[in-house]
């Protein structure tokens, strides 16, 4: 029996085709003992195995056995009963992690962008609750740099100098500021800033243009705008602030194949949400 290569379930009415190997991830399980015929729970019926539990919670179980992660949606609210079908199948390592609903379940993630305008700059700060987000965000922003003489840049046959892209401020991990627009230097010079935000290739000097084209790519990466207001009328400093619920980090399970620990398993983070 455990020489099939493919092994056919069928798990409450639900019908499950994978690998014997698959299936042997955690010898000492009973979805592994089944292979060998040494539990009665399995019944084999015209070359399927037929198992009386919870069908749809099963593919969870396949998930894990392929993958050794767990990973679960957002809106999964089960866990006791998935922990409970662990249990019964003999995945422990699966089970302890389950039983620790916390490191599973998705948090609720808080993002803020406020924008004001100060003559012909533009100031944005970016303060997020998680600060892998914001590390990301820090990625797509790039700001570069132009100077010219005040007499260069008014004029049209000037040849425009190279951009020179210049390192986001990071006050801390959970905050990125930046400006965009022009300022008069000393000596005659006019500085400009161009704001480019990943993956639209474009540098963008005007303030508003860069705040759509930021709180566009926020609703794309699925934040959901909760509420605009205005924090200081005379800066005409903007607030607008996001949330969304953030996938909890992949947990993996480590399994040992030395031969004093065959079928011993261990859990570790696969990633490490910092700030968090």
């Amino acid at each position: 029996m455990s020489s099939r290569e493919v092994v056919v379930l069928s798990v409450g009415g639900v019908r499950f085709v994978t690998r014997n190997s698959t299936l042997q991830q955690f010898p000492e399980s009973r979805l592994a003992r089944m292979l060998n015929d040494d539990d009665r729970e399995f019944k084999l019926v015209n070359g399927e195995f037929f198992v009386d539990r919870d069908g749809a919670l099963f593919s969870y179980i396949m998930d894990f056995l392929r993958t050794l992660q767990v990973s679960l949606p957002t809106d999964f609210s089960d866990y006791q009963r998935l922990q409970r079908e662990a249990e019964f199948y003999g995945l422990y390592p699966l089970a302890d992690l389950l039983s620790q609903e916390h490191l599973l379940k998705p948090r609720l993630e808080i993002l803020e962008v406020r924008f004001s305008l100060q003559e012909m700059q533009a100031f944005f700060w970016i303060f997020g609750s998680c600060s892998t987000t914001i590390e990301a965000l820090a990625e797509q922003i790039t700001v570069f740099t132009e100077q010219q003489s005040g007499q260069g840049w008014n004029s049209p046959f000037s040849s425009q100098k190279s951009l020179v892209p210049l390192p986001l401020e990071r006050p801390s991990h959970h905050d990125v500021v930046f400006l965009c627009g022009t300022e008069y230097s000393a000596g005659d010079q006019f500085v400009a800033r161009y704001v480019s935000i990943k993956p639209d290739n474009r540098k963008l000097i005007n303030g508003s243009n860069v705040l759509g084209l930021l709180l566009d790519s926020l609703l794309k990466d699925g934040f959901r705008l909760i509420s605009t207001r205005t924090v200081a009328s005379e800066e005409k400093a903007e607030c607008y602030t996001f949330e969304r619920m953030k996938r909890a980090a992949g947990i993996a399970i480590m399994v040992n194949q030395t031969p004093e620990s065959s079928g011993v398993a261990q859990a570790r983070r696969s990633q490490v949400q910092k700030g968090k």
